[in-house]
């Protein structure tokens, strides 16, 4: 079984997701009712970007606390690195 992971800002991401899913299909009325590649294409960036929000929070929650967690406390000097990725991903 696998163990379960709640951080504070799933439920933030959880909300995220289900505004583009919905917006999703929104777009897809769209497409079927004909509208404007234009507008379409708009609405496709808006969920992506959406989406890729989500992605970067999950992925900065994840390395802030698990990861952060399953390193433990080091000292100052073998934390280079971790922190290095950690500054690195936000550029994600």
């Amino acid at each position: 079984m696998t163990e379960e992971h709640i951080h504070q800002t799933h439920p933030d991401i959880i909300k995220r997701l289900k505004r583009a899913d919905g917006h999703l299909r929104s777009i897809i009325e769209m497409i079927e009712s004909g509208r404007s590649c234009l507008d379409i294409a708009q609405q496709l960036h808006a969920v992506e970007k959406a989406i890729d929000q989500a992605k970067k929070t999950l992925i900065q929650d994840h390395i802030d606390h698990c990861l952060e967690e399953a390193i433990g406390s080091k000292p100052k000097d073998q934390r280079r690195s971790l922190d290095e990725f950690k500054e690195i991903t936000k550029y994600l």
